[in-house]
């Protein structure tokens, strides 16, 4: 697979822009608990549409039983609304490599009302750089993977892995492992159209294995027109694992 062209380096893409960021949104939760951060694509109600569309999978996902991955959690936003909204009281892990995002969604969960050790945990844990036994997690665990702006920051890291790749060129293989098979991976982006999010996700690891994802549906966003030419400034796309 060659991977669409890289996006130009981004301090959105440092792991110490977001520790910044969240250290500032746990000072101002202290001093303002109704303050809980800020919400990606929240102009685009991607929460609530990304809902809508694991609602209306056919068949249903069970309820009491669908399990979740977050990705890049956050405030831990996209669990909350999972459960009130989406209806789902499964297991739901949310992870996130900055230690002051987890303080801060577990926080905001357990004022909430959520218990932090059943219904929905929180996790310190860089997907990229971190094996998954250490966590008390198993591979090919959750019914359903989310990743809503994590890959957007780590295409915009310029840092390379040990074969010399950008890093965002080994999130795939490090995802596909995360989801059971038959399971399924939403990711939301504004940095990538469909194709090439396409691109980037569908088809075999590189490890030999023989997991893989493909293509299952999108997620519709409102579509604008310009110059005669239709496009969007969000796109979501679900993959299944295939094996």
């Amino acid at each position: 697979m060659t991977p669409p062209t890289h996006l130009d380096p981004s301090e959105l893409g440092n792991k110490e822009y977001w520790d910044t960021t969240y250290s500032n949104d746990l000072t101002t939760h202290t001093q303002n608990p109704t303050h809980t951060g800020a919400i990606w694509f929240s102009t685009s109600n991607a929460s609530s549409l990304t809902i809508a569309h694991l609602l209306s999978l056919s068949p249903p996902l069970p309820k009491s039983k669908t399990t979740f991955l977050d990705l890049g959690t956050g405030n831990g936003e996209m669990l909350f609304l999972l459960r009130s909204k989406g209806g789902f009281t499964g297991s739901m892990l949310g992870i996130d490599y900055s230690p002051a995002s987890i303080q801060l969604a577990t926080r905001v969960a357990r004022q909430k009302g959520y218990d932090t050790d059943e219904e929905i945990r929180f996790r310190e844990w860089d997907i990229l750089r971190e094996p998954t036994a250490e966590n008390g997690w198993e591979e090919g665990q959750f019914d359903v993977v989310l990743d809503k702006g994590t890959f957007d920051a780590i295409s915009l890291n310029e840092e390379t892995d040990g074969l010399g790749r950008r890093v965002c060129e080994g999130y795939r293989d490090r995802v596909v492992k995360m989801v059971k098979v038959g399971g399924r991976f939403l990711v939301t982006s504004c940095n990538w159209t469909e194709s090439e999010l396409k691109e980037w996700f569908e088809g075999k690891v590189r490890d030999g294995s023989n997991h893989g994802l493909e293509f299952e549906g999108r997620v519709e966003y409102p579509k604008f027109r310009f110059g005669g030419n239709e496009g969007q400034s969000v796109y979501g796309i679900c993959f299944r694992r295939t094996s």
